[in-house]
């Protein structure tokens, strides 16, 4: 088990949101002109299934970008069915994105639970947190992703695509089988990461494939989606 803090300034991640169709060819695309990611499975060995609790407030504030709350994001996310977790939690100021992760067991989850264990474990900082902000998990968004990477000046260029997008409400820090409601009505999304300036290659696509940028959040689409329209969709 480790534990990574990582400070990229710089860092942008910029979103589109993509037709099925449109997406068929872009990941047909970027096989040819990326490089697999080093930890993808699959027939091209670029594609992972990744599963996400988030956190939030009884009021919502993450959802609402309420003060400091619009800054930052708590989250564990498990990827296929593997007995290990990451606690993330994902920080974004002007011009730099902090990003802390540890690595810990999936059976260790039931520490978090009540955020009342005082036991000296890998993910202290993470129960201590929430704690403090008052937050508990209120979803878990499911999705299918294929990940593409290349290096430009030594720094990592990713472009993901994330398809089959589906939440479900998660009033524990466990994770559930069932995948329940799909969002995004068969779009999936496109992100493109990067620092500095938007690669060269990255503009090829975007023009190529005449995208727009879209502000898009997986877990504030799949709070939408479970609120049933009780949310507001100004703030989606």
């Amino acid at each position: 088990m480790g534990d990574s803090r990582e400070i990229r300034p710089r860092a942008f991640e910029v979103k589109f949101l993509v037709s099925a169709d449109a997406a068929s060819r872009i990941r047909a695309w970027a096989r040819q002109h990326l490089e697999r990611d080093p930890h993808g499975t699959g027939p091209c060995g670029d594609e992972y299934r990744t599963t996400s609790l988030y956190f939030d407030t009884d009021e919502l504030d993450v959802f609402h970008r309420r003060g400091s709350f619009g800054r930052s994001k708590y989250r564990i996310r498990r990827y296929g069915d593997a007995d290990v977790v990451f606690l993330e939690r994902k920080l974004r100021e002007p011009g730099v994105l902090v990003k802390r992760r540890t690595v810990a067991p999936l059976a260790s989850l039931a520490l978090l639970n009540g955020h009342s264990s005082q036991e000296p474990w890998i993910g202290h900082w993470f129960a201590r947190r929430i704690s403090a902000r008052g937050m508990r998990p209120v979803c878990q968004v499911s999705y299918q992703r294929t990940a593409r990477c290349f290096s430009r000046n030594g720094d990592s260029c990713r472009l993901t695509l994330d398809d089959t997008v589906s939440v479900v409400a998660a009033p524990h820090t466990s994770f559930v089988v069932d995948d329940g409601t799909r969002v995004l009505n068969g779009c999936m999304i496109l992100e493109l990461k990067f620092q500095n300036h938007l690669p060269a290659l990255f503009r090829r696509l975007v023009e190529e494939f005449a995208l727009e940028p879209h502000r898009v959040s997986k877990y504030r689409c799949g709070m939408l989606a479970l609120s049933n329209g009780r949310l507001s969709v100004a703030h989606a």
